[in-house]
């Protein structure tokens, strides 16, 4: 018997290294608007500093070395007493001297970069870092109050590599670093214990591959250097407090398995992607930048149908109340992403009304209004990711992800796979059916509601079982996504006739009849909807 070939779990490392700065506006109800730069960074750190001058010769794609001005830097850490941004590899600071002096917050990313996002020196509070940057650091510090943790005084002697073209490369520096800890209060003095004092050496990526990295390290080892134990200077300035704290060096987060062989490696890697991904939203949540309500919302959405549709593979007990918070968790968020959609919706069917039923009088009606529900929705869901019942989940949802609470039979193959994807077929096929027979009416509507939800279980299902079923999985996802899509439209005009009966009961007379003219319109595309369901389904078996 041949060997099988195993498939990835996780997907590959697409290698791109050249550094990216953008720009991110932020800023919706009634906020004050942002502006920070994101840079991704690249860089690995060593104790001691080179012997010798480092020559281009030999290193991937330089062409010369340019020592540039020795610079001073002076930077003040932010953290809470027990040090959580640091545990997670994050890093807060406010900096002068250098290029890039200001408010600098670096959070780690799975391919072992880091990502900076930057704002001005005077972005910031008198006694604390800017709203916008305590807002993506909230979800590293659960909630807990962030103060001065550590002063450190740097003295930096930078290197560029270059091309033959002068781009950098890469850029090397010997940093002398003088830290000392603060005793937490937002003061720069009372140090907690004396200062720490060390010479390293940084290399940073710039224009060029990951080869070259290795090619510097090679130089560096060779001259006596080694790798750091701490990524970063705050973990080394810190490291007695952070040893001293249970659990304080942290961990990674868990790499997906190397195979898909199992059903628990397809579910294991399924499920740390989305949760990374959910985490990943919280700020831009908080911050209302564009769409992120409901991209969190639909990891949400995935996370829960993949739980249920393999319970049989998972310790009921340790996934039910993780369930029941992503649940309350995704209505919270539906109120504020439902007003969005139905305010785009119902404002551009405005646009299109005769001109005698006051098309634009109407489309800034209703755009007032579900800005206003919108606001509403989504002050009263930042407020509940405020609260320690919402940062409970999130360690939850790690604690799932680090070690996934698999039950034996999980390690069984495509069998089972094919098993779970059946069964998530049957219920949209046992839904479906009689919603399609039934008259039009109230009780159709909720019957079609329900088939939809059914289909988006069975095609989360099938993307999850991608890796092992292959076109069997993605098949089923292309006809179980056609159903939902249909179904999803046809809720829309639902909720969309009930919605502008409401409204129109609060409006002038003259607007409330062009509402009532919308109102009439919502069903005109309801045959064509079920009748794509309908198709979709019979490629289900229907």
């Amino acid at each position: 018997m041949g060997a099988r070939r195993l498939t990835p779990c996780r997907p590959a490392h697409t290698g791109s290294s050249a550094p990216s700065i953008r720009t991110i506006r932020t800023g919706r109800c009634g906020q004050t608007p942002g502006v920070a730069t994101e840079h991704q960074e690249t860089e690995r750190s060593y104790d001691g500093a080179l012997r010798t001058p480092l020559a281009a010769d030999g290193l991937p794609g330089a062409a010369s070395v340019r020592r540039e001005p020795v610079v001073r830097l002076d930077a003040v850490y932010f953290d809470t007493p027990d040090l959580r941004l640091l545990r997670r590899g994050v890093t807060l600071r406010r900096r002068t001297g250098g290029h890039d002096a200001g408010w600098h917050l670096k959070t780690p990313a799975p391919d072992g970069s880091r990502t900076e996002t930057r704002l001005p020196a005077d972005a910031g509070e008198r006694d604390g870092p800017p709203e916008e940057l305590l807002a993506r650091a909230a979800i590293h510090a659960r909630g807990g109050r962030l103060d001065a943790v550590a002063h450190l005084r740097t003295r930096r002697e930078p290197t560029l590599l270059l091309d033959e073209d002068g781009r950098t490369l890469a850029e090397i520096v010997r940093d002398t670093v003088s830290a000392e800890q603060l005793g937490g209060t937002g003061s720069t003095g009372d140090p907690a214990t004396r200062p720490v004092d060390w010479t390293e050496t940084e290399v940073e990526l710039g224009e060029a591959g990951p080869e070259l990295l290795d090619a510097v390290e090679e130089r560096l080892l060779a001259d006596g250097l080694r790798p750091s134990d701490s990524p970063t200077k705050l973990g080394r300035a810190l490291k007695a407090r952070l040893d001293a704290i249970p659990g304080g060096a942290g961990s990674a987060p868990p790499p997906g398995p190397d195979t898909c062989d199992s059903v628990g490696d397809y579910l294991t890697a399924y499920l740390r992607s989305h949760i990374a991904a959910l985490e990943s939203l919280d700020a831009a949540v908080r911050l209302d930048e564009p769409d992120s309500v409901h991209r969190m919302r639909v990891h949400i959405r995935r996370l829960r149908s993949v739980l249920a549709a393999h319970r049989r593979f998972l310790r009921r007990d340790a996934v039910e109340d993780v369930d029941k918070e992503l649940r309350r968790l995704g209505r919270i968020l539906g109120r504020a992403r439902d007003a969005e959609v139905m305010g785009e919706q119902l404002a551009t069917a405005a646009s299109d009304l005769p001109g005698d039923l006051r098309p634009r009088a109407t489309r800034r009606l209703l755009e007032t209004v579900f800005r206003d529900r919108y606001a509403s929705a989504w002050r009263a869901a930042v407020e509940a990711m405020e609260r320690p019942r919402y940062f409970a989940l999130v360690d939850a949802l790690e604690d799932l992800a680090a070690d996934p609470p698999l039950r034996g039979r999980a390690r069984r193959g495509r069998k089972q796979a094919r098993k779970v994807m059946e069964k998530q077929r049957k219920r949209v096929v046992k839904r479906l059916r009689p919603a399609l027979a039934q008259p039009a009416g109230h009780d159709r509507d909720v019957a079609l509601h329900r088939a939809r939800k059914a289909a988006k279980r069975a095609r989360y299902a099938a993307e999850s079982s991608e890796p092992l079923l292959k076109k069997r999985a993605r098949r089923q996802a292309k006809h179980a996504k056609r159903i939902h899509k249909a179904l999803g439209d046809h809720q829309d005009a639902a909720v969309g006739e009930t919605t502008l009966h409401e409204v129109a009961a609060q409006a002038p007379p003259d607007i409330a009849f062009a509402l009532g003219v919308l109102r009439s319109r919502q069903r005109a595309g309801e045959e064509s909807q079920l009748s794509e369901a309908a198709k979709a389904g019979r490629k289900l078996g229907l």
